[in-house]
């Protein structure tokens, strides 16, 4: 499924599969805040996985991995905690591995336009 943003940009909504582990803690729907989303995605490499979860997602979450990022690992679990823990991408641990989506409904209901935004950004080189 895909879901139009304002923008024209498609975003990826993938169905959830049947049988997943449970998700990392995580603020619930209704707690999510504006000001640590906005902290969140105030990081370019931040907003950069949030962009490419959004609009290239091959399947319904993805490992560290896939984000081809030349980062020290130390420093991308720093990221993608920062986004799990404002509420931005829902993470679950498969064995070793843990593994990102984003949490596209919750945020449209509580920011309506966020994600559009965030998918027609344009990174600087």
């Amino acid at each position: 499924m895909t879901s139009t943003a304002g923008t024209g940009t498609v975003i990826k909504v993938l169905p959830t599969p049947d049988g997943l582990p449970e998700p990392l803690p995580e603020p619930a729907a209704h707690e999510i805040r504006l000001e640590a989303v906005m902290g969140a995605l105030s990081d370019p490499l931040r907003m950069g996985i949030v962009r490419k979860l959004l609009l290239e997602s091959e399947q319904f979450d993805h490992p560290c991995g896939w984000f081809g990022l030349d980062r020290p690992k130390s420093s991308l679990t720093h990221h993608f905690k920062a986004l799990r823990e404002a509420g931005v991408t829902r993470q679950r641990q498969y064995g070793l591995e843990r593994r990102s989506h984003v949490r596209v409904d919750d945020l449209n209901a509580r920011f309506p336009g966020l994600l559009a935004l965030v998918a027609a950004w344009t990174p600087t080189p």
